[in-house]
């Protein structure tokens, strides 16, 4: 049996993955965000010159913030971003924090499981029926929601995995590295 020090440092490893998975997803997310402001803009001005008419930008605009959004909470999650009320959780000896992150993580999973168990079911009749937008565009509408439905599906294997590292992390009572992983930043920026 491995002992506490490398099954700390594995867990931590996997956590340090997750991390940068979802440093990149942020990245491609802010790029395509950008994206969408060019489209955005090149669509203002071409209510002034008409050679800049695009049209549609505000549905394709819509797509791309549904999409980033749902993707943009598992890296708020692993950045500790996420609001959570510490009133009561600075007060707690560290096996308390522990036993409120653990709480937190779940709470997250059991939402983010549920939305993409329902997001799957809307994505699975988008496509049986073959919806499309009903706008000039008429995009296909399982383009967009496979898009939104992987964010959801994301961040339950995110808020999974660090859900089991913290899980893991207690029963080695590895009260700083839990801290470190899934504790409540303060308001100076460090873990409390």
């Amino acid at each position: 049996m491995p002992d506490n020090r490398s099954m700390s440092a594995g867990v931590m490893r996997l956590a340090a993955i997750m991390k940068t998975l979802n440093r990149w997803i942020a990245l491609i997310c802010g790029v395509v965000l950008l994206v969408a402001v060019a489209l955005i803009l090149l669509e203002v001005l071409g209510r002034r010159v008409s050679l800049f008419r695009i049209g549609g930008a505000d549905e394709l605009s819509g797509c791309v913030m549904a999409g980033i959004a749902t993707w943009g909470f598992a890296y708020a999650l692993v950045e500790r971003a996420h609001v959570r009320i510490d009133l009561v959780y600075a007060k707690l000896p560290a096996p308390g924090r522990a036993v409120f992150d653990i709480l937190a993580l779940a709470s997250v999973l059991f939402v983010a499981a549920l939305v993409s168990f329902y997001a799957f079911d809307v994505l699975s009749k988008s496509i049986e029926r073959g919806s499309r937008s009903n706008t000039p565009l008429g995009i296909e509408l399982w383009i967009p929601q496979v898009v939104w439905f992987t964010g959801w599906a994301w961040l339950t294997v995110t808020s999974a995995t660090l859900l089991g590292c913290t899980l893991i992390l207690t029963l080695g009572r590895q009260w700083g590295l839990i801290n470190e992983l899934s504790g409540i930043v303060s308001e100076t920026g460090e873990a409390s």
